[in-house]
């Protein structure tokens, strides 16, 4: 008999352990790919914001309208069926109806802009300055009230509404976004946490250009007042690892920090 062709079967045992082994290795690689989508949520999120707010600033100037950027109020659905995307809304009408917004239904306005897992929990209107991030100085108790006169419109704290003029520009603006969970004080996130981190997305209004950059931490805004440097690296900074002067020159040319 010719046994050449004989094909050889695999045994229920070898089966068994083939798929046993390869149980064990997804238990080790699985949790690591898995932080490693999770992390890469809360940039890829920071992004689709920027986009959002470069698109909405050329719509403003190619029809001639404001345009504003404003997140869901308390019970207010987005265009997700939630209440973690942003809505973009238009004045169309500003001679018969000055000050009345209609959100945009347009596809650019309407998509995903933040990842599962990640939320806004923080816009701060105005240039950012040291004094503010190292909590010297708080806000007026009015001034909210005084911002909500001013735009003609009702927001929740902490999340007042972006205005973009037709010419393009508005209010310097920084939108916090973290990764993480709503049981967990996102301003508390240590250094050495590396599953869940803040970003932040900080749009200079005068001319348009828009930054991704972590919070620094308090001893690099003390090496930035001492400098006289703003907090603001006007380039995409996301690095985890701590700053210090040689490092920052390196990062920026001296001009770019006065």
């Amino acid at each position: 008999m010719n046994r050449a062709g004989k094909k050889h079967a695999f045994t229920l045992l070898e089966i068994v352990l083939v798929i046993g082994m390869v149980a064990i290795l997804s238990a080790f690689v699985m949790p690591s790919m898995l932080g490693q989508w999770t992390r890469a949520q809360l940039p890829e999120s920071a992004q689709q914001l920027r986009a959002l707010l470069q698109l909405t600033r050329a719509n403003a100037m190619l029809d001639g309208y404001r345009y504003r950027i404003r997140f869901p109020e308390e019970g207010e659905l987005d265009g997700q069926g939630d209440s973690r995307q942003p809505l973009v809304e238009v004045e169309d009408n500003p001679l018969e109806e000055p000050e009345e917004f209609r959100q945009v239904r347009a596809a650019w306005a309407q998509g995903e802009i933040f990842k599962e897992g990640v939320r806004c929990v923080q816009v701060r209107l105005g240039k950012p300055t040291i004094a503010f991030l190292l909590g010297e100085i708080e806000e007026e108790d009015d001034f909210q009230e005084e911002l909500e006169e001013e735009l003609e419109v009702s927001f929740d704290e902490g999340f007042p509404p972006l205005v973009i003029e037709p010419d393009g520009t508005s209010e310097w603006a920084t939108f916090v976004l973290t990764n993480a969970p709503e049981d967990i004080d996102y301003e508390e996130l240590e250094l050495e946490d590396v599953d869940y981190q803040q970003v932040e997305v900080i749009l200079d209004g005068l001319i348009g250009l828009c930054w991704l950059q972590r919070v620094l931490y308090e001893e690099e805004l003390e090496l930035f007042r001492e400098k006289g440097w703003p907090p603001v690296m006007r380039k995409d900074f996301l690095d985890p690892d701590v700053l210090t002067e040689d490092n920052v020159l390196e990062f920026k040319d001296i001009g770019s920090l006065r």
